[in-house]
């Protein structure tokens, strides 16, 4: 296959195995996906969108978030890890946000990377799911898959992201990114990997993990 017929393939498929895509963070608006979205870094979805309901039913917008203190924030946060960083830039990404923008979260990559606790990746995602800004923030699923199906080396996120960004036509950014996260949990897992269900990267895989892969799994 080539390239282009290879990122065909993958665009195809994952249009036909998710039509309909759900986004993984529960929320109702840019400001409490801006939220979920930093207390994702190192924690899972689904304990996010256990942990939110209790804090958004305090504080679901920066007025009523700055009226809570950073150690109230931190305590009801504590199930997702890294609370105290993570209480401190809610806490201040909220303030932040009455003082320069009235309360509205900002449409660019260089106001969202401003606020404190906010990454790259995180400005990516509230871009794309809040905004349907063109964007690809890369996760760890990505990054793995980019590498598995031979489109990046793998080096590093800010790499992948590059080539995906090159690869894949802008229009399909969006919904690419989020079809490639439910993708990497259900096909192409990092532990527990099962190749014959992986249909992706048993078609376009690279040639020396398809090599391990069997290697390892020698019946």
């Amino acid at each position: 296959m080539t390239k282009q017929e290879k990122v065909d393939f993958v665009i195809k498929t994952l249009d036909e195995l998710y039509p309909e895509i759900p986004t993984p963070l529960d929320h109702k608006d840019p400001y409490t996906l801006l939220i979920a979205v930093l207390l994702s870094a190192q924690c899972t979805d689904v304990r996010v969108n256990k942990t939110t309901p209790h804090l958004f039913a305090k504080a679901d917008n920066p007025y009523d978030m700055v009226k809570l203190s950073v150690e109230e924030i931190k305590e009801i946060i504590k199930p997702c890890g890294l609370s105290p960083m993570k209480s401190k830039g809610i806490y201040g990404l909220s303030k932040m946000l009455i003082e320069e923008h009235n309360g509205v979260v900002p449409q660019t990559f260089e106001e969202l990377e401003k606020f404190p606790a906010v990454g790259h990746k995180t400005a990516g995602v509230v871009l794309s799911q809040a905004f349907g800004i063109p964007a690809f923030p890369v996760d760890t699923h990505i990054h793995r898959l980019m590498y598995r199906w031979n489109l990046s080396s793998g080096k590093s996120v800010q790499q992948t992201e590059k080539d995906a960004k090159r690869i894949f036509p802008k229009e399909h950014w969006n919904d690419l990114h989020l079809q490639m996260i439910w993708y990497g949990r259900e096909y192409s897992p990092a532990r527990g990997w099962d190749l014959e269900k992986d249909i992706i990267t048993k078609t376009i895989g690279r040639a020396s993990v398809l090599k391990e892969y069997y290697a390892k799994n020698k019946k």
